[in-house]
């Protein structure tokens, strides 16, 4: 008896002890998710101010640029009829002949109609004030090369092709996937001209001349009779835009000195579409000044009849039927260490490499330049990563032209991922042979067919499913299956063709990616003129990934130049 109540008085006191550290541990996970719960209303608080924040500043820059556009509005029509005034009769008979046909040309409300004469008239007057004669200046300027879009009335529309209907759904109003093209030319940016070069370009491409609209099951994008503007650039690259006003436009072209950037909401475009509209906007341009340039190499004939395989959906005709997919899922990947900035890019940086060094750099190695360039990204990512363990997960993006037969500017690329555990990434040149066979695996045809078809099937799958209800599914989506998985991006667009006419007055282009919610840097690269340029956008104030990359470029003897902005924010 004894024993039993010694027995029974053990398990009690045990039971005690047990239930007592249950108790405690219950406080303290009650104070933990108490912490966890200040710490998420603090952020989301913080984000809040900083959301605030941005939108006011946002709406001083607007309010700001307005003033200053009335105000060179009325510098403007004070110097236009200053020019006018001292004509002769005749000259003035054939200005005024020359303005009846722009405006035979231009059938649209006041609002859009008053800015285009505008740009009419700037573009004369530029070309009047160096010295050109009026007839030649008509001659450049012809209203001919208006075509019918801004006489005709709106009347096409197209469904969003498989790449692009997640993008609307999973966005917010602080976070779209933006991606820039910038080409840098030889002589600072004349605006006027510019935007005459955008007015008469913008025809020949009419899926970019488009706005979002809300369809019941999907948004869908349909024309939009505008007049598209150039604007100085007042905003951080890839900035998100504001889609959801009535008419809005999905692209932006700004221009900072010698740069035209042209930056794109994915759900129109890829980097190689968006090649195209660049080049035959930039070549348009150097028209507008008078320089001959042909077209070709991606430039395309701005007075051609736009042809409808360019705005094809190509990825619904060369997925198979009937053929499953091998599905987008993966395990989180490591992310490189630092604190997550709220201003989204904080920052971008440059490294200008020669072209031909660069690639002989490469193959020397047995490898692209492209598996070169994924080698140093990997080694600087182990170096700004503080843990020795997970796997470092690239996401490059599969041209799929390669594969298809493709004249679409449309959205046709695909992604495939490189990955290496962390404690084993050693040296660029050890690693070199494991991302050159992964690449040449995932980045093959049939590893992007099966990809394509997860796509097809994915959203065959949400078909009918109305769009409100897809809207949590897309937030889920992007901020999970298209981003933790990843640790980094690198989208080389390659070597950019050009008629050799129009190589002498470009410098150089970037290509900069918009930032994802939780990878710390996206990278991209493009090359023209001999001129390879890497650019990395930051969404961390930590310097160690792009410090590790300078370090690898010493280290392999290839010289550079490294060029970049300021902090954006934090």
């Amino acid at each position: 008896m004894s024993a039993d109540k010694h027995t029974a008085g053990r398990q009690a006191k045990s039971a005690a002890q047990a239930a007592r550290r249950q108790e405690k541990a219950d406080r303290q996970r009650a104070k933990d998710d108490c912490r966890a719960a200040k710490r998420a209303a603090k952020q989301e608080a913080g984000q809040q101010r900083a959301e605030k924040k941005q939108q006011r500043r946002a709406q001083r820059a607007y309010e700001q640029a307005a003033q200053e556009s009335k105000r060179l509005r009325r510098e403007h029509d004070r110097a236009f009829l200053q020019l006018t005034a001292a004509m002769n009769d005749r000259q003035q008979q054939r200005l005024r002949s020359y303005f009846g046909q722009v405006s035979q040309h231009i059938l649209l409300p006041r609002e859009w109609k008053q800015p285009l004469l505008r740009d009419f008239e700037r573009g004369i007057a530029y070309h009047l004030r160096r010295g050109q004669t009026l007839e030649r200046t008509l001659e450049l300027l012809d209203p001919l090369n208006l075509g019918g879009f801004y006489s005709s009335p709106a009347s096409m529309w197209w469904p969003l092709d498989n790449a692009a209907k997640v993008y609307p759904i999973s966005m917010s109003h602080d976070q779209m996937e933006v991606f820039r093209l910038s080409v840098y030319l030889r002589e600072e940016v004349v605006p006027e001209i510019l935007q005459l070069a955008l007015d008469f370009t913008i025809k020949r491409f009419p899926f970019f001349a488009t706005t979002v609209k809300n369809g019941f099951f999907w948004h869908y994008i349909d024309t939009a009779k505008r007049r598209f503007a150039v604007e100085p650039e007042r905003t951080i690259p890839c900035a998100p835009m504001n889609v959801s006003l009535t008419g809005a436009q999905s692209f932006r072209i700004v221009y900072y000195r010698n740069r035209v950037s042209a930056e794109f909401f994915h759900i129109l475009t890829d980097g190689s579409g968006g090649m195209v509209f660049l080049k035959s906007l930039i070549a348009e341009y150097l028209r507008l000044l008078g320089h001959d340039i042909p077209c070709g190499c991606g430039v395309l004939d701005i007075n051609e009849r736009p042809d409808p395989a360019e705005s094809a959906d190509d990825f619904a005709k060369a997925a198979v039927k009937g053929r499953r997919g091998s599905g987008f899922a993966g395990k989180p990947a490591r992310q490189m260490s630092g604190y997550l900035t709220r201003t989204k890019p904080c920052q971008v940086l440059h490294f200008e490499l020669d072209a031909g060094q660069l690639h002989q750099h490469a193959r020397e190695r047995g490898v692209s330049v492209t598996v070169y360039t994924l080698g140093l990204m990997f080694v600087a990512g182990k170096a700004a990563t503080e843990e020795n363990d997970g796997m470092f997960q690239i996401q490059v993006p599969v041209n799929m032209r390669q594969y298809y037969p493709s004249s679409t500017i449309r959205n046709f690329s695909l992604y495939c991922s490189i990955g290496l555990p962390v404690g084993e990434i050693t040296t660029v040149d050890e690693i070199l042979p494991r991302i050159a066979s992964q690449l040449q695996q995932q980045g093959s045809r049939e590893s992007m067919l099966e990809m394509m078809n997860s796509a097809v099937q994915l959203v065959n799958s949400l078909k009918y499913v109305p769009r409100v209800l897809k809207t949590a599914l897309g937030k889920y989506v992007y901020g999970f299956f298209s981003d933790r998985i990843f640790s980094n991006t690198l989208s080389n667009l390659g070597v950019i063709e050009l008629p050799e006419e129009m190589r002498p007055y470009i410098e150089k282009m970037d290509f900069v990616l918009g930032m994802s919610l939780t990878n710390r840097a996206a990278c991209s690269m493009v090359t023209v003129n001999n001129t390879a340029v890497l650019s990395i956008a930051k969404a961390t104030v930590d310097p160690t990934f792009e410090e590790k990359i300078y370090a690898l470029l010493k280290e392999n003897g290839l010289p550079f130049s490294l060029s970049g902005s300021e902090l954006y924010g934090n």
